[in-house]
Parts: structure tokens; C-alpha cells; sequence
């Protein structure tokens, strides 16, 4: 009989972690697919895959090619429109879907925080009045504040910003996470910071500058997710593996 296998949507660090643990199970076949945006990625576990699939016509297609028994999306949360598309193959292919996605980052007592919709809404929100401003919503989002040049912007990515998304007198830091508070803590004060932008990711991994902010006193634009398409979603590895074991039949607690 067939091993179950496994097509995981990654690209996040819970996506990674959720691969190399099903890979040490040794009861299912796994592949993760990666996206390719970042050039030096992590190492990862499994068959690794990378490029996209051509829209959920394409994913479905690619389920029943590679004869998928399940399919994880364990994308970042702000990945609306692959999340939308994992929806609308997993139905077309027949194929169960287990959506994974860390808790978003809830209001702790000293935080200062502003709701924003989208990335526009959060530059409107920054005001008419110069600032500095921290940037930490990833490279492809970061050009979109050009409208507002007024602000001094320091813009934090993984990877490059292209030069045509640069903004004019911004200052560009390239680093990859986990980020200590600590050392956000250091980089707002050395850098002048007044006003924090930020996506509501959730996890640890970058939660360092939302705790500096509130130390520091800063207020935070904060970008709400968008709604996704899926209801209920697991909000750990742990509640990934337990749904994934349920559809392939397998003990949830089998040694690792």
C-alpha cells in the first residue's frame, strides 16, 4: 500500500518545521513547495519544489499529476491570494486541505497600536507631519510608501527591494529573522525611530519589535490579515500534524 503523500505550501518557518517532522515520521511521502522570492532559502526537508504553480488551475492539476493525497498550506499569512488558490484546487482536485497559520499578535497593556487595512491605508495613517519610520513589511510592499516622501524611511527586508521600488533618502537594511528584542530595541533608538510599520504575522520570530515599540513608547501602524478563505485553521504544528494523521488515517503520535 501507498504511503499518503503530503504536498505542503511553505515559506514560513512553521511550514519548515511542520516538513521535517513529517519527513522523520517516515510513514508519509512529503514534498514542500517554496515560492522562490528568496534566493538563499533555509534548509529544508522533504522533496523540495520551487516555482509557482500557475493558479489554482495549475495547483489542481499539479494535485492530480502527482497523485496528492493531502495538501497543507502553511503560506504566510498575508499570502492571500495563494491561500485563495490552495481553496479553489484542494475542491477541484478532491483533495482535503489542512491550512496552517500562526495566531496573529495580540494588544499587550503599553502598546500603542493603530489598526491599518491594507499598505495603503497604513501610509495614509502615517500623517502629513515628517517622521521616521521602520519599514518591516517585507521588500515588495516597502515602494508603495513612495507617496508619502516626506518621511525618512529605514526599510528591513531578506532580500534587495528592486531599485525601481526604491524610495528616494530611504535607508535599507538587509537581515533575516529571528530578531531579539533587544536588538530592535538598539536599531530603533540608533536609528531615530518614531513610528513602527508592521504586518499582524503573529509567532515569535519577529514579535522583538513590536515588545521595543512598546518599550520605547512608539506607536505601530499594524496591517491587519486578510480575511481567508478557509474557516478553521491550525494554529500550530502540533494541531497541523494531529488534522494531517486524521485524514491519512495514520496514529497522530507515532515517534518522530
Amino acid at each position: 500500500m501507498a504511503i499518503p503523500h503530503v504536498l505542503i505550501l511553505g515559506g514560513t518557518s512553521e511550514a519548515r518545521v511542520l516538513a521535517r517532522r513529517l519527513v522523520a515520521r517516515g510513514d508519509m511521502r512529503v514534498t514542500l513547495s517554496l515560492a522562490g522570492r528568496t534566493e538563499n532559502p533555509l534548509q529544508q526537508h522533504g522533496d523540495v519544489r520551487v516555482g509557482g504553480f500557475g493558479g489554482a488551475q495549475g495547483l489542481a492539476q499539479w494535485l492530480r499529476a502527482g497523485q496528492v493525497d493531502l495538501l497543507v498550506d502553511a503560506t504566510h499569512p498575508f499570502a492571500a491570494r495563494i491561500t485563495a488558490n490552495a481553496v479553489e484546487a484542494s475542491r477541484a482536485a478532491a483533495v482535503p486541505l489542512v491550512r496552517l497559520e500562526r495566531a496573529p499578535w495580540e494588544p499587550q497593556p503599553g502598546d500603542n497600536w493603530v489598526a491599518a487595512r491594507d499598505i495603503n491605508h497604513a501610509a495614509a495613517l502615517l500623517g502629513e507631519a515628517p517622521r521616521t519610520v521602520f519599514l518591516a513589511i517585507g521588500r515588495q510592499e516597502a515602494g508603495r510608501f513612495a507617496i508619502r516622501p516626506q518621511h525618512r524611511y529605514i526599510v528591513r527586508s531578506v532580500e534587495p527591494v528592486d531599485m525601481a521600488e526604491r524610495i528616494a533618502g530611504a535607508h535599507y537594511i538587509l537581515n533575516r529573522g529571528p530578531f531579539a528584542e533587544a536588538d530592535e530595541h538598539a536599531l530603533l533608538l540608533a536609528h531615530g525611530v518614531e513610528i513602527v510599520v508592521a504586518k499582524n504575522s503573529g509567532g515569535e520570530a519577529t514579535y522583538g519589535k513590536i515588545a521595543a515599540a512598546r518599550h520605547l513608547r512608539l506607536p505601530v501602524v499594524l496591517v491587519s490579515r486578510p480575511q481567508p478563505p478557509v474557516g478553521d485553521a491550525a494554529a500550530t504544528v502540533d494541531e497541523a500534524i494531529m488534522r494531517i494523521c486524521r485524514h491519512a488515517g495514520l496514529p497522530a503520535d507515532r515517534g518522530e
